[in-house]
């Protein structure tokens, strides 16, 4: 708990060792329960309770004030039209949708219609109209227009279907079924004008543009004949085709022209080549199977035939030798020629087809242009005939039109249906007193609610565990009551006397909750601190160290207040020995301390003492940062299992904090209804900051009555009654006193 001579002025070592979890160290969540609802409005209840009762009173009376209005409805039903032939209306007066219901209700509600009402009023309707009013009207005083007496009009459409409820409020039930009725009866002109009015301008309209419409399609059925009798056209479909057809044909015919040239160009090229040569031109097919060639040449293989024949038994200079050889030579002659003549005709051949080529070229070209023309012409045909088309389709198009419009002028129908007529009201339905008490009844539960539960919003000060669980993350350790009753010099003493039954109890349920949330073994120390001053921490650290001693634990109560010591007073004792007397008469550390004068520990019971502060400090800071501070709390550990320091609120100076920083666990003190939660978090913040262990919350100055109802701790005041003493004798039993202190500490568990 203590640091070494001559060291920073580090977080101490703690004076037991047990393991910690983060999961022990998270709060749990919570939520508000019923409990904590009613705790909220039981607190503010006489607050809550006079506003919403002054504001629903006052609204019932207004409410009730209200001058008695009558009502009268009339229903009507909006219907389908009789199919009496398929064409399309000009106006569709039928609903079919949402949309459509709603146009006319706007219709219903428009200025138009109520000025048509007005206009169709009769002299006695307006004076039983007038008539409330002139009740009411003060003498010399005018009469109010007559617009403004025409009543509240409401348009309810019933729920999936085609039917509308109109209402008219006055204060003259007669006047209200007058001006009911009168809406619906003008509703339903207005609608058999406004649809006979559309379908006259239609057919005013559709004449005369089917007139202007008929003109134009004869003026471009016109223009189109006089353009096919200028190019000499019957039909351009038709002599395009036949140009098309005569271009296919010359093209086919310059493809086999082409063909045939190249054909005859390649055997005149051979002709030459075997010219060149000096080969035989008869091994060429085309001269070989030439039509006189062929025959000769047949003839001129049998004749050597037969003089190789002959040759074999005649001499050269046989008749029949020389015979053979004569015929040879002349059909050679004749062989030679037949081949020329051959020659000559591909020549002649090669000619015409190049005369065929070019003549179908010419043919080509001038197919071509003609159909080039066609084309170029066919743009301005078309669009002359589209032209007439269009207009001829348009005008068939509003003739059409004009023959269903001119055909349902006179099927006119409204398609609206007056199911009920308005009648007189008996009753006025204004002033609703069964509503006004439910509304009445519904603002008193808004404003209770509203302004208990506002008020709670606004004030953040700590009142309930649920507070404390909730909004500071952390235990409560139990709750401290009310002890106006008790003597001042006796609230410290509480255990030490046993004095109060119920406070002792008290702390006892704070010790055994320390108990239980601590997670470091003894010996340690435990800061007990506060938010600002006048919370009980000086109370709820002296009746703690006493809790403590009473279960057997050596325990210290030490006064780190250096700016205002308090403990001292409430024991009866002087201030002259303690802490800043042992400081600035730099006392030994090592000596026996709780025996040493300079110190002064003063022992209160048989397991408690007080270290007291030794007087006053302006600037406690040097004495609670300085190494001498650390090492005089680690050398009281080794006397002590449990030293409790009592230290300044952390609201009012940074002593608190400070002493964080060197002891083990921090116990804090909110005062019912003092302390702020933000402040709190604040400062709990700080703490865990200074990797302290914050055991819980001790909540300080409840009454019996409010600790009943701010907390489950319930059992306060049962078992105060039940622990109180009577001025008679007990029997003590005599028992071991390990196993009193045994007994106790699982009681209290």
């Amino acid at each position: 708990m203590a640091e070494p001579a001559g060291s920073s002025p580090t977080p101490p070592v703690p004076l037991g060792a047990a393991p910690s979890s983060s999961a022990a160290d998270a709060p749990v969540e919570q939520r508000r329960s019923l409990r904590d609802y009613y705790v909220i409005l039981r607190e503010r209840f006489w607050i809550a309770l006079p506003l919403a009762l002054l504001v629903s009173l006052v609204i019932g009376y207004y409410q009730a004030r209200q001058t008695p209005m009558y009502a009268s409805t009339a229903i009507i039903q909006f219907e389908r039209p009789e199919t009496v032939v398929t064409t399309q209306t000009v106006m569709d007066a039928t609903i079919r949708n949402e949309l459509d219901l709603n146009t006319y209700i706007h219709q219903l509600t428009s200025n138009r219609v109520r000025t048509r009402v007005l206009e169709s009023l009769t002299p006695e309707e307006v004076a039983i109209i007038q008539r409330p009013y002139l009740k009411s009207q003060a003498p010399g005083e005018p009469l109010p227009p007559l617009a403004a007496m025409l009543g509240l009009l409401s348009i309810d459409p019933v729920r999936n279907s085609f039917i509308l409820r109109l209402t008219v409020g006055h204060q003259d039930p007669e006047a209200a079924a007058i001006l009911a009725q009168r809406h619906v009866d003008q509703f339903l002109s207005y609608l058999l004008e406004n649809i006979s009015g559309v379908n006259d301008t239609a057919v005013d309209f559709l004449r005369e543009r089917a007139e202007q419409l008929r003109l134009e399609s004869e003026a471009k059925a016109q223009r189109q004949q006089e353009y096919m009798q200028r190019h000499n056209l019957i039909s351009l479909d038709n002599s395009t085709s036949i140009v098309d057809s005569r271009l296919l044909a010359v093209n086919g015919s310059l493809t086999q022209a082409r063909l045939r040239l190249l054909e005859v160009e390649s055997l005149a090229k051979q002709v030459d080549d075997y010219q060149e040569a000096g080969a035989n031109l008869l091994e060429i097919t085309y001269i070989g199977n030439y039509n006189t060639v062929a025959p000769l040449r047949g003839q001129m293989t049998t004749l050597l035939q037969e003089q190789a024949r002959l040759a074999e038994r005649y001499l050269e200079r046989h008749p029949r030798m020389i015979e053979v050889t004569n015929a040879i030579i002349i059909t050679q002659e004749h062989l030679d020629l037949a081949v020329q003549g051959a020659i000559a005709d591909l020549k002649t051949s090669l000619i015409e087809v190049k005369k065929t080529i070019a003549q179908l070229e010419n043919e080509y070209a001038e197919n071509e242009k003609e159909a080039l023309s066609l084309r170029n012409m066919r743009v301005d045909f078309e669009s002359l005939q589209n032209e007439a088309a269009v207009a001829r389709a348009n005008y068939m198009q509003i003739l059409d039109r004009l023959n269903q419009t001119t055909t349902t002028k006179y099927l006119e129908k409204v398609p609206i249906r007056l199911l009920d007529r308005a009648q007189v009201s008996g009753r006025p339905y204004t002033p609703n007193f069964p509503k006004i008490v439910r509304m009445c009844v519904m603002m008193f539960c808004v404003v209770f609610f509203g302004t208990a539960f506002g008020l709670d919003f606004i004030d953040d000060r700590i009142k309930s565990a649920w507070d404390i669980e909730n909004f500071l993350g952390t235990s409560l350790l139990g709750i401290v009551p009310d002890l106006a009753s008790v003597k001042d010099e006796d609230k410290y003493t509480l255990l030490l006397k046993d004095t109060h039954p119920t406070a002792v109890e008290a702390f006892m349920g704070i010790y055994g909750a320390a108990k239980t949330h601590s997670l470091v073994d003894y010996p340690k120390s435990m800061l007990v601190t506060s938010t600002i001053p006048g919370e009980g921490k000086t109370l709820v650290s002296a009746n703690l160290a006493a809790s403590f001693a009473r279960h057997g634990k050596r325990t210290l109560l030490v006064d780190c207040d250096l700016r205002r010591p308090m403990l001292h007073r409430r024991f009866d004792l002087a201030n002259t020995s303690g802490i800043i007397a042992f400081y600035e008469a730099d006392g030994d550390l090592d000596c026996d301390l709780p025996n040493d004068s300079t110190l002064g520990i003063v022992k209160l019971s048989e397991n408690l003492s007080l270290l007291r502060s030794g007087g006053r400090s302006r600037r406690p800071t040097e004495l609670l940062e300085s190494p001498f501070f650390g090492d005089l709390l680690q050398k009281l550990g080794h006397y002590y299992d449990l030293i409790i320091i009592d230290s300044p609120p952390l609201g009012a100076v940074t002593d608190g904090l400070l002493i964080a920083e060197r002891v083990d666990e921090v116990a804090y003190v909110c005062r019912f209804n003092r302390a702020h939660r933000k402040h709190i978090q604040l400062y709990m913040r700080a703490l865990r900051n200074a990797k302290t262990e914050v055991l819980g919350v001790v909540l300080n100055g409840l009454t019996p009555r409010r600790v009943e109802y701010y907390s489950n701790y319930r059992y306060y005041r049962s078992y105060g009654k039940y622990t109180e003493r009577v001025d008679r004798p007990e029997r003590e039993t005599k028992r071991p006193k390990k196993v009193v202190e045994e007994a106790e500490v699982s009681e209290i568990a």
